[in-house]
């Protein structure tokens, strides 16, 4: 009784097994090496129900041995064949993955490039609009100054032509710091240091900058990423980390962009970083998502009152690098 009940559960099993291997095939998109498996689960199934029908009906299994040995020596082959063509489904989910990827990355970089791209249009709306609005108003301040000659009032207009200059002064920027030109003209590693020798002139924070880039550009979308991870580690070293000497390393050797970052600040837990939720809106966030869009790593070692380590490697693209004397970027 009991060998009875387990062949009835094994048929049911085979019979579910076999169903669900042949709607599987679609899926497969009729892979050779999937059909195969699947007829191989009908005709075990059908064995297993061979072998049960004795129990309950007058059938001779013996009267077929010729068949049943000519279906188990099928089953056998299909299952061999289908296993050693396997593969191929492998390579197809292979495919998937990286042709997702690939939409990732490109979606990710067309996320950033727009971005970009905003961040200039507005820069150059303050810089080519606002700015010369308010040069006409010191201008028209200043001849007011020359002409007037009550004491209280020249006091109001110097006033009003020293904040017209700040203004202007904060104007150029904020500008700058959207879309820097240095960045557009000249590539990361003088838009880096151009963004340093600010740091560095306010005597506060003492910065360290080491490049083995000189006049060698990189696509758009790497030099953007870069750049601004750089400001973002500055930004953070300057506003929380009470740091008082900063070290940057910015190397490429041909086939990666790397950027070393250290900083003898407060430090934080790294190991948390990525993980509380609340933290996802922070510039580590968004720093790395910018160089997952790359195909880059972000590498971060800290701890609190030691400081932080940072490593930032993002690939340069092959076909790029074969042809950018042709392109000229």
């Amino acid at each position: 009784m009991a060998l009875q009940i387990t062949l009835a559960i094994t048929i049911v099993l085979q019979f579910f097994a076999a169903t669900t291997a042949l709607k599987l095939t679609k899926v497969t998109k009729y892979n050779l090496s999937w059909i195969l498996i699947s007829f191989g689960f009908v005709f075990m199934a059908v064995q297993r129900l061979a072998e049960f029908l004795p129990f309950v009906t007058g059938f001779r299994p013996q009267d077929f041995d010729m068949i049943f040995l000519w279906l188990g020596a099928t089953t056998s082959l299909f299952f061999a064949i289908g296993v050693f063509l396997i593969q191929k489904i492998f390579e197809h989910i292979r495919r998937g993955e990286r042709e997702t990827r690939r939409q990732e990355k490109v979606l990710l970089n067309a996320v950033v490039l727009a971005e970009e791209r905003e961040r200039r249009r507005f820069a150059t709306e303050l810089h080519d609009g606002l700015g010369p609005l308010l040069s006409t108003i010191k201008m028209s301040v200043s001849a007011l100054a020359e002409a007037e000659t009550n004491p209280d009032s020249l006091a109001v207009i110097k006033n009003t032509s020293m904040a017209v200059s700040e203004a202007i002064k904060s104007i150029q920027e904020i500008s700058n710091n959207m879309s820097p030109h240095m960045l557009v003209n000249f590539g990361i590693a003088k838009a880096i240091r151009n963004f340093i020798n600010k740091i560095n002139q306010s005597n506060g924070l003492k910065v360290i900058f080491k490049t083995n880039i000189i006049d060698i550009r990189y696509p758009t979308g790497t030099e953007i990423v870069v750049y601004r991870s750089v400001c973002e580690l500055l930004n953070n070293s300057i506003k929380h980390s009470q740091a008082s000497k900063v070290n940057i390393d910015l190397t490429a050797d041909g086939r990666t962009i790397t950027v070393v970052y250290k900083d003898n600040g407060i430090g934080f837990d790294s190991k948390a970083l990525f993980i509380d939720e609340k933290r996802q809106g922070t510039g580590y966030f968004n720093m790395l998502s910018r160089i997952n869009s790359l195909k880059g790593q972000l590498d971060i070692k800290s701890d609190k009152n030691k400081g932080i380590l940072i490593n930032i490697s993002i690939p340069i693209d092959e076909q790029f690098e074969e042809n950018k004397s042709i392109l000229g970027r």
